[in-house]
Parts: structure tokens; C-alpha cells; sequence
């Protein structure tokens, strides 16, 4: 008798295009890529995220790719002032600012910097997260018909929403594909969607934009080279299945999800050397937010020297690594 199954289990597959600590990633979308950036950071890699802020729509994500590529330049005017802070529809609110020239500057510098690493990555992950779109209409007093990346609390009466339909968003993504292959030839390019519910639409037209969106994506993989699909959606909605990896508003995956999902790219794109290595930089990461209760005791000098020696040793079988401030910090600790 077959043992009974209480769970389906989505294995991870192995990419033909793996990620290194030598490979630039650019990671661009919603918080979920956000998250995912960060535990890349954690373990060193060179990673470059979101040059416009969390993105949720395909236009604004697909916008702001077109400003990095052409490394666009705001100007004041391209700016609207709403509750006395200055903001771009283009982007997130964490690029508004009390002047339209903080603002601006935080903008263009953003956006050289995307364009400089975009040039020159080795991956880019795509993170869709809803194919919702809101635009500005006539009662807003802007360009009517824009679509907004961030509503950056206007009034709910400015905007219109419009459900994207899956034929016009695979024409947007063959372009953006087209337009990146073009700027940067040996750039490989990721899609995922967000496992994140987007319950301000209610929960069918939450799934309705899924659908658009998982449809669009595999569309435009099946005819598009050096394209792939990773299942971040399907690893928490049909592997994990359970509330109890959501957070309490039922709406974000919560630690152990995350932790899932970054496992299962770990082993997608990591090879077993890269994942080796990965291993080391985080205990050393961890030996950085040691607190000891007493410095100078021969226990804690023990602690440094074993921490310099792993780092060092890391350091000269792989020199790429960005250790020096390890290394740096353990040097200064220890007692002169």
C-alpha cells in the first residue's frame, strides 16, 4: 500500500544559466523581489534592485526598465506636488521629496546607477506582481490616462483601474525582451510572479490578474531565448498551500515561505561550489553581529582570530569576494 500524501511537492529544476559571485543580478518589481534582494545582499552578491521603487504593474516595471536602458533624466516638471511632498507617478514614494530637487536628484542618481549595472549584469529578475493598472482620469488634473506606478495617496477619484489583457502584455513583454537582449546581448532574463495577494482587488479579480499574468509570461518564454520562468507563485500557492505560511493580513508570505521559495532558487541557479561558498559567507556574516559581554577576554581573541583566518582563507581562494569589511571589523576588534 502506497503511503498516504498529504502535500504535492514542486522540485526545484536545475537552470542551465547558473549565478555566481562573480554574476551582476538585477532584481526589479515587486516587495517580493525586494526580499529576495535582501537575502542575496546578505550573502555578498553583487545585486542592483528596483532604480524606481517597488513596482507592481507590468507598464511601470517595463517603464522603468526604458529609463535605465536610455538612462532618462527627470526634470522638475516631469514632478506633480501632492501632501507637500514633490513625486513622480514613475515611481515608488520613497523617491519623493520635500523639494522637486531632492526628488529629482534621488531620481536621475538612481537611474545612472541602474543604467551602469543594467549594462553590464548577468541576470535580471523580473518579479510581476498584478495586472491591475490604474490611471490617472479627468478628474485629477494630470495626464489623463498615465498609469500610475504608486497612487502616492491621491484621491481614489483621480484614477481608473483596468485589468490588462494577456495578448497586449505579451507584446509588452516582447518588446522589453527585445529592447534588453539589445542593450545588454549576454543578459540572461528571469520572470516570476508574486505568491503576494493583491486582496484590494478582492479575491477573484486577484486571481483573474494572476492568470494574465502567468499566461503573458510562459507565452512570451516559449517563443524568446535566454528566457526563463521561475515558480516563486507556485512554490507557495500549490507546494506550500497553507495559511499558515501567510502573515497574520493573510496577504505577504511570511518568514518560512520566504525561506522556502529562497531555498528552491538556491537550488535552481546555485551550483553546489557557489552554494558552499554561501555557507561560509553567512557564518561569517553572523560572527559580524556577535556581541561579546567581554571583549577582551582570551575566549572572545579566540573568537576574532578563528573569524580573520576563515575570512582570509576565503579571500585567497576566492579574491571576488566583497570580504574587506569583515575582515576590517574583525582586525579592529581584537586586542592590540
Amino acid at each position: 500500500m502506497s503511503p498516504l500524501k498529504f502535500k504535492l511537492t514542486l522540485p526545484a529544476k536545475r537552470s542551465e544559466n547558473p549565478m555566481g559571485y562573480r554574476d551582476a543580478i538585477f532584481l526589479i518589481g515587486s516587495c517580493f523581489s525586494e526580499n529576495i534582494g535582501a537575502k542575496l545582499t546578505t550573502h555578498l552578491f553583487k545585486v542592483f534592485e528596483n532604480p524606481h521603487g517597488i513596482l507592481f504593474n507590468p507598464i511601470s516595471v517595463t517603464q522603468s526598465l526604458s529609463d535605465c536602458m536610455v538612462n532618462k533624466q527627470y526634470v522638475e516638471s516631469d514632478l506633480f506636488k501632492l501632501n507637500e511632498v514633490w513625486n513622480s507617478w514613475h515611481h515608488h514614494s520613497r523617491y519623493s521629496g520635500i523639494t522637486a530637487a531632492e526628488a529629482v536628484e534621488k531620481i536621475n542618481d538612481s537611474i545612472k546607477k541602474g543604467h551602469a549595472f543594467l549594462k553590464v549584469a548577468d541576470h535580471i529578475v523580473i518579479t510581476l506582481g498584478s495586472a491591475w493598472v490604474y490611471q490617472l482620469n479627468n478628474q485629477s488634473t494630470h495626464t489623463e490616462g498615465q498609469v500610475v506606478a504608486n497612487n502616492h495617496k491621491a484621491p481614489a477619484t483621480w484614477f481608473d483601474r483596468k485589468l490588462m489583457k494577456p495578448d497586449d502584455l505579451v507584446v509588452l513583454l516582447k518588446n522589453t525582451i527585445q529592447q534588453l537582449q539589445q542593450f545588454n546581448p549576454h543578459l540572461n532574463i528571469i520572470f516570476t510572479i508574486s505568491p503576494v495577494r493583491h486582496l484590494r482587488e478582492g479575491l477573484i479579480e486577484n486571481n483573474r490578474s494572476k492568470a494574465v499574468l502567468i499566461q503573458a509570461v510562459h507565452d512570451v518564454i516559449e517563443c524568446s531565448d535566454k528566457t526563463a520562468y521561475f515558480p516563486s507563485y507556485e512554490y507557495v500557492m500549490d507546494d506550500l498551500r497553507d495559511y499558515r505560511f501567510y502573515a497574520e493580513d493573510l496577504v505577504h508570505p511570511n518568514y518560512a515561505a520566504s525561506n522556502y521559495v529562497w531555498e528552491k532558487l538556491v537550488e535552481t541557479y546555485f551550483n553546489e561550489e557557489t552554494q558552499q561558498i554561501m555557507k561560509q559567507v553567512a557564518e561569517l556574516q553572523i560572527a559580524m553581529q556577535h556581541k561579546p559581554f567581554f571583549a577582551g577576554s582570551i575566549q572572545h581573541q579566540e573568537f576574532l582570530q578563528n573569524c580573520i583566518a576563515k575570512t582570509e582563507r576565503l579571500l585567497a581562494l576566492y579574491p571576488y569576494l566583497k570580504l574587506d569589511d569583515q575582515l576590517q571589523s574583525f582586525k579592529q576588534q581584537v586586542a592590540k
